[in-house]
This record gives C-alpha cells, sequence and structure tokens, in this order.
C-alpha cells in the first residue's frame, strides 16, 4: 500500500496523534484522521521521530568488506532508527577522489535501507601531507560536503588552515579527529588513575584538548566552519563553550559509549572496550551529558567502529580500536538523557536527526513531522527494556560494549521516504 496511518504516536514525545503517510510524503497530521485505504499502524505508547542521521558512520566499504559492508552497515543503521549516515573516509583505497566517494554514494542507493552521503578525506591517503581532492569530490555526483581524516588527526596547522578556507568556497565542513599525534604515542586508555594502576600507556586529555583549541581559532582565524568528532573530555566542553560565546563556527558530537562508559571498565583488559578516543572518567561523561543538554555539544553520532572477530577476541595491546554503535544509540541516549530527565524526545530528536542533518547538509532529512515533509520516520518503543544481544545483530560485526547490559527502548519502525525498512523490529 502506498498509504500508511501511523495511528496514536507521541509526536517527539507530545499528544499522541495521527501521522498519515501518501507515498513518499507525510500528508496529513492531526487527531482521529480516516484510516481507509491505509496500512494502519498502531502506535499508542510510542514516540515517533524525524528519521535519525549519523554524522559518523564507518562502513568500511570499500576494502574491508570483512567488518562491514554498505548494505549491512546500512541494514544496521535502519535497525537503529537511522534513515540517513555519513560514511567516513578512511577506506581502502581511501575516499580521498571523486571515483571513491560516487562508489560509497552508489551503493547507498542501490541497498536502500539508508541515504549514504560520503564524507571525503582532507588528506591524499589520510597522510595529512597533501590536500585531497576537495573540490571534485564536492563536484560529483556523491556531493560531498563533509571531509574528515578521522582515524588520524590533520595534526599540521598549514594544511588544516588551507583545508578550512578551501571548503568555505561551496559550504562545506572539516571535521576533526581531535588527537595531537606525539602526546598519543603508545596509548592504550585514557591517562588517568585507572592507566597508572594497569600499567596501560595513557591517552591524555589535552591531546584532545590543545588540538580543539588550536582548530577554534584557525576556524575564526579564516572565518570557516569546523566540526569536533567524538569530543570526550570535560576541558573539551570548555573549550568549545569559550568557542560558541566568541561566534565562532563550531559544532561538536558526543558518541553514546562516552555518554555512558567509563575507563573504570578497562580493568577487566576486555578489548571491547578499547576505543579512539578512550573511554574517560565519570567526571567527564557528566560534563559530556551536561554539554549535550545544554547544546554546547549540538549531536550525537555513534562513530560505529564495526572489526571481525579476531581484531577483538586477543589481548588488549593487539585489539583494534573501536565499537559497534547504531543498533543501540537510541537506548543509550534514552537511558543516559531522557530517563535522566535531561532532554525530552523533542531534544533527541533535535541532537539526533535535526541538527546533524544541518550541519552535514542532508537534504530531506531531519525535517519536521508534518504535512508535506519527506516521510522519513522513526518509530520507538520507550517502555521496552532489553538485554542487549550481538547475535541478533544486522551488523557484520559484534563489537558492542553492552553486550549483556539492560538498555530501555527498543525502536520497532522506520520509513525511509514512507517505504518501510523496519517493521516490527524487524528488517523489511
Amino acid at each position: 500500500m502506498s498509504k500508511i496511518l501511523i495511528r496514536g504516536a507521541k509526536v517527539l514525545g507530545g499528544e499522541p496523534q495521527d501521522v498519515l503517510i501518501d507515498g513518499d510524503t507525510i500528508v496529513e497530521v492531526g487527531a482521529g484522521l480516516p484510516a481507509e485505504g491505509a496500512e494502519v499502524v498502531e502506535a499508542e505508547g510510542k514516540v515517533l521521530l524525524p528519521g535519525l542521521v549519523d554524522l559518523h558512520t564507518h562502513l568500511r566499504e570499500p576494502g574491508r568488506e570483512d567488518s562491514e559492508t554498505v548494505l549491512t552497515g546500512t541494514r544496521a543503521a535502519a535497525s537503529g532508527g537511522y534513515t540517513a549516515v555519513f560514511a567516513m573516509a578512511n577506506t581502502f583505497p581511501v575516499a580521498d577522489t571523486a571515483g571513491v566517494v560516487e562508489q560509497v554514494y552508489r551503493l547507498g542507493q542501490q541497498h536502500g535501507y539508508c541515504d549514504v552521503q560520503p564524507i571525503g578525506a582532507v588528506t591524499v591517503g589520510l597522510e595529512g601531507k597533501k590536500l585531497a581532492e576537495l573540490g571534485a569530490m564536492h563536484e560529483s555526483a556523491a556531493g560531498v560536503t563533509v571531509f574528515s581524516d578521522d582515524g588520524k588527526c590533520v595534526d599540521d596547522a598549514v594544511i588544516m588552515r588551507r583545508a578550512l578556507e578551501y571548503v568555505k568556497a561551496f559550504g562545506g565542513v572539516v571535521a576533526q579527529h581531535a588527537q595531537e599525534p606525539r602526546l598519543t604515542e603508545g596509548a592504550q586508555m585514557n591517562e588517568g588513575v585507572v592507566s597508572a594502576e594497569l600499567g596501560l600507556g595513557g591517552w591524555p586529555a589535552v591531546a584532545e584538548e590543545s588540538i580543539i583549541a588550536r582548530d577554534v581559532l584557525l576556524a575564526e582565524h579564516v572565518h570557516s566552519r569546523v566540526h569536533i568528532c567524538h569530543l570526550s573530555t570535560a576541558g573539551s566542553v570548555e573549550i568549545v563553550r569559550w568557542a560558541k560565546s566568541r561566534g565562532i563556527d563550531v559544532t561538536a558530537e558526543v558518541t553514546p559509549h562516552h555518554l555512558l562508559l567509563t575507563d573504570e571498565l578497562v580493568r577487566s583488559y576486555n578489548p571491547v572496550y578499547k576505543v579512539n578516543p578512550p573511554l574517560r572518567t565519570e567526571r567527564d561523561v557528566m560534563a559530556l551529558r551536561e554539554a549535550l543538554a545544554d547544546g554546547t555539544i549540538d549531536i550525537v553520532a555513534t562513530d560505529h567502529a564495526p572489526h571481525p572477530h579476531e581484531d577483538k577476541d586477543c589481548e588488549w595491546a593487539a585489539a583494534a580500536m573501536g565499537m559497534v554503535g547504531l543498533e543501540t544509540a537510541l537506548s543509550v541516549v534514552q537511558q543516559t538523557m531522557v530517563d535522566s530527565g535531561l532532554l525530552d524526545w523533542a531534544g533527541v530528536a533535535d541532537r539526533m536527526s535535526f541538527k546533524p542533518a544541518r550541519i552535514g547538509g542532508a537534504t530531506g532529512h531531519g525535517r519536521p513531522v508534518s504535512a508535506g515533509e519527506p516521510a522519513n520516520l522513526t518509530l520507538v518503543d520507550p517502555a521496552y527494556r532489553g538485554t542487549v544481544d550481538p547475535t541478533g545483530f544486522a551488523s557484520r560485526s559484534r563489537n558492542t560494549p553492552y553486550e549483556g547490559r539492560e538498555l530501555p527502548g527498543r525502536v520497532t519502525h522506520t520509513w525511509l521516504r514512507g517505504r518501510a525498512t523496519l517493521v516490527d523490529g524487524k528488517l523489511a
């Protein structure tokens, strides 16, 4: 059926309403809408949100299809309520040319579980020495507007300045992985009490904070936009807050795992907790939650980083850094932000749909749930409680830090332009 009636949903957590979809568009929102000729989805007690948008996803294709593919990654995205994801450039080959970003873009179109917007590399081969084909990637069919060497920091200030100046020409943004490499050589976890007790190499907060401080000043100097990936420390929050008070055009993201988990978990030596930037302290976690609530941190981004079993089922020092996150992100945000009273569901829609779509220029996403808008929607059952079982993940990888943990909330339906990609918690 081309018509769908979502009946009795709490739109953005508000009063129950009916939402009528015809084709790829929302045609009416109101109470008691007629169901004639429509497939009815009963949504009493559930929350209807605009489709989620992830500004930071690793889909691994091309080159590391043993970890993830565009197909499996977008199926995981749909399972988590996402209708658009931005795919990071650290693939093999690196997405530093128009040809590679177009390949990723077309794979997303072909599979159809969510829209895939490639992120282009800032530098050739992520090597930090020479600017990549920024203009060509923007002019390609993929229409790239976000550029990042994520996984590596653009640590050369001259290269970073040139990138910021270049993207101004087409309204682009540079997304920085803030990590001073000399300060983090051999780092295995957050530098602090736990790292000292365990004898593991420390990743100090200042390695992140010093790059953020430099880059907001560079953005101010050249009047350009900079986005801070996976911000993780209380000090970074204060720098971004200061920069915004000066009118600097900076945005920032936080991951779900940095909103919930701390470096105390590393005492288990379980490599599932090994991630970059590392899990920080309880003080940092609380500062990140407060900053997301007050808008200093603009968005939640998953940094979905799938790895094959053998890259995580090994000793800590040899393990790869990263966690999968698309299928659990909304539940973690519900637990840390909604159930704690720091955000309401409208705030979640803002941080996980409206703002990431705006930062990345995801046309048709992050739109209001109202008549005339594209039917990119997510239906959530906030009363659900369940234990995370990665064997049921749509992702090809299973490296979740939440295995066996009870989390609230469950995405029951996802619609991409009116077409169901998830129905009753199962992929369509």
